[in-house]
C-alpha cells in the first residue's frame, strides 16, 4: 500500500516541534536523522505512533526516525517543508563537558562522516569482487589490461579514501571543503608516498628540522577525519587574524601552511595510531576468542544497530579489507544477525491475523534476507513484538558460531544478504560457497522455528485501526492549527 509521504513528513516535523525546532536533517539507508534545537519539544509518543514510522532513536539533541527502505521519499518531503536558509541558532550557553557528551560527539562525527561514503565503498568493493570472480573463473587472465582496469576501478574509493573522508567531514564540521581535500591530497600525493616509503626503510626524513613519522595514509579514515576537525578551528582562527584586504590570498595560504604540516607531523601519525589501536583491540578479541567472538557479535549486532553503535566498526572494516583483502569477525556475524531478523519476520507473517502486520513483516523479511537491510525487520517487527527479537538474538549467536567455525570472511563491506553473498566466497576454498548458503539457510529456518516456539502477542486489528485513526486525527488537528496560524 503506497504511503502518503507528504502527510507523513508533515506529521513527523510537527511531532519534532515544528519547522522552527529543526536545525538540520540528513538520511541514511533507512533513517531520517534530525538535529533539533530543543529536545523538550519532541513529542515521542506521537512520533512513534505515526503510521509509516517504524521506530525512533533519540540521543541528546539528535532524533533518528526509522522509515525503512523508502526513506529517501520521506526525506524529500521533509526537506520541502524547511526553509533554504535555515541555520541553527547560536548556543545560549556552552554545555558541560562530560564523558557521555564526548563519546556522543565522537560517535556523531564518525557516523555523520562515514554514512555518505558507504555507497562508494560498497560500489568499489563489489567491483573488486567482480574482478576476483572473473579471474577465478578464467574469463579474464591474470595481468590482463581489462582485469587491471577493473581492479583499479574497484580500488579507487579505497586508495583515495582520505580525500573522500575529508570532503564528507568538511560538510559535517562546516569548514571549507576544497581546503580539506587539498590537505588530505598531500597525504596521498605520489611524491609524499615515495618519501614515506623511504622513511619506512630507515632513511631520515624531516620537515623544518622536525622528524617525519613514516606513515602510509592511503586506505585510512581516522587521520583525514581528525585533520578536517582541526581544520575547522584553524580556519576560524586564521580568519580572525588576517586583515580584510588580504583574505582572498593570505587566508587560504596560511590555512594550508598551518594545517598541512600539522597533519603530516602530528595529526596523521596520531590518527594512524588511534585507528591501529581500535583495529588491534577488535581483532585481538577475535584472535583470543576465535569463533566465539563472531557468535557474540552475531547476538549483539541487532542491539548495536538499535543504538547506532554498529557504525563504529565501519572504519575498522574498511581499513582491514583494504590492507588484508578480507574481514573475518564483524561481517560474518552479520550474516546470521540479518537473516535471523528476516526469518523471525517470516514467522510473524505466517502466524499473525493482522493483515497490516503481515504486510509489514513480509516486506521486512524480504529486505533483510535478500538485501541485508535489517532495520525494517528490527523496528517494524522484532522490537515491536519483543519475543521475535529474542529469537533473532539466539539464532544470531548460533549462526555466528557456525560462521566463525567455518572461517568465513568478507571481501567487501556490503550488508550481508542473499544478493551480496558473493562477498564471502574465497577463491582458494570453494567450500566457502556451501558454508555461506548453509549459514544463511540456518539463520532463516532456526529463527523462524524459534519465533513460532516462543510465540508473540499478536496486534489486534482493532488496535491497529485505532492507532491509524489516532494518527489521522493528529494530522488533521495539526493542519487545523497551521490554517489558524496562517
Amino acid at each position: 500500500m503506497a504511503k502518503n509521504y507528504t502527510a507523513l513528513a508533515r506529521s513527523v516535523v510537527s511531532a519534532l516541534g515544528g519547522v522552527d525546532n529543526i536545525a538540520a536533517v540528513t538520511h541514511c539507508m533507512t533513517r531520517l536523522r534530525f538535529v533539533v534545537k530543543d529536545e523538550a519539544l519532541i513529542d515521542s509518543p506521537t512520533l512513534k505512533g505515526l503510521s509509516g514510522v517504524l521506530g525512533v532513536v533519540r540521543n541528546d539533541n539528535q532524533c533518528q526516525v526509522i522509515i525503512g527502505n523508502t526513506v529517501s521519499q520521506a526525506y524529500r518531503e521533509v526537506v520541502s517543508l524547511l526553509p533554504q536558509d535555515m541555520q541553527p541558532p547560536a548556543p545560549v550557553g556552552k554545555p558541560p563537558l562530560t564523558l557521555r557528551r564526548v563519546g556522543a560527539g565522537i560517535l556523531d562525527a564518525l557516523i555523520g562522516t562515514m554514512s555518505p561514503l558507504i555507497p562508494a565503498i560498497i560500489g568499489g568493493s563489489m567491483v573488486k569482487l567482480l574482478a576476483m570472480i572473473l579471474e577465478m573463473t578464467g574469463l579474464l587472465a591474470k595481468g590482463s589490461p581489462t582485469l587491471t582496469i577493473l581492479t583499479v576501478i574497484g580500488d579507487g574509493a579505497f586508495f583515495f579514501l582520505p580525500l573522500m573522508v575529508a570532503a564528507s567531514a568538511a560538510v559535517k564540521f562546516k569548514t571549507n571543503m576544497s581546503l580539506a581535500i587539498a590537505i588530505a591530497g598531500v597525504l596521498v600525493h605520489p611524491s609524499f608516498i615515495d618519501l614515506m616509503a623511504k622513511a619506512a626503510q630507515g632513511e631520515h626524513v624531516e620537515f623544518a628540522l622536525i622528524p617525519v613519522t613514516a606513515v602510509k595514509y592511503t586506505y585510512t579514515v581516522i587521520p583525514a577525519l581528525v585533520m578536517t576537525w582541526c581544520l575547522s578551528y584553524i580556519e576560524r582562527w586564521v580568519d580572525r587574524i588576517t586583515p580584510a584586504v588580504t583574505k582572498n590570498f593570505l587566508k587560504p595560504m596560511l590555512i594550508v601552511l598551518i594545517a598541512a604540516p600539522l597533519a603530516i607531523l602530528l595529526i596523521g601519525p596520531i590518527g594512524i595510531w588511534i585507528g591501529s589501536a581500535i583495529s588491534a583491540l577488535v581483532y585481538t578479541v577475535h584472535d583470543y576468542l576465535g569463533w566465539l567472538s563472531v557468535a557474540i557479535m552475531g547476538a549483539l549486532w541487532p542491539l548495536l544497530v538499535m543504538t547506532g553503535m554498529h557504525r563504529v566498526f565501519t572504519p575498522t572494516i574498511i581499513q582491514t579489507i583494504a590492507e588484508t583483502g578480507k574481514e573475518g569477525m564483524v561481517m560474518p556475524s552479520e550474516i546470521g544477525a540479518n537473516l535471523s531478523l528476516g526469518g523471525s519476520s517470516l514467522a510473524v507473517a505466517w502466524k499473525t491475523k493482522n493483515p497490516e502486520l503481515r504486510q509489514t513483516a513480509l516486506a521486512a523479511a524480504a529486505s533483510a534476507i535478500m538485501a541485508g537491510i535489517s532495520e525494517p525487520a528490527l523496528y517494524g517487527v522484532a522490537i515491536r513484538l519483543k519475543r521475535p527479537l529474542i529469537a533473532s538474538l539466539i539464532s544470531g549467536f548460533i549462526c555466528g558460531a557456525v560462521a566463525g567455525i567455518a572461517g568465513l570472511a568478507s571481501h567487501s563491506m556490503a550488508a550481508p544478504g542473499l544478493f551480496t553473498s558473493v562477498q564471502f566466497f574465497d577463491p582458494t576454498n570453494p567450500m566457502t560457497i556451501f558454508w555461506v548458503f548453509g549459514v544463511m539457510a540456518l539463520a532463516v529456518v532456526l529463527s523462524f522455528i524459534l519465533t513460532l516456539m516462543l510465540g508473540f502477542e499478536d496486534i489486534p486489528v482493532e488496535e491497529e485501526a485505532r492507532q491509524k485513526t489516532a494518527s489521522e486525527k493528529n494530522h488533521i488537528h495539526n493542519m487545523d492549527i497551521e490554517r489558524g496560524n496562517a
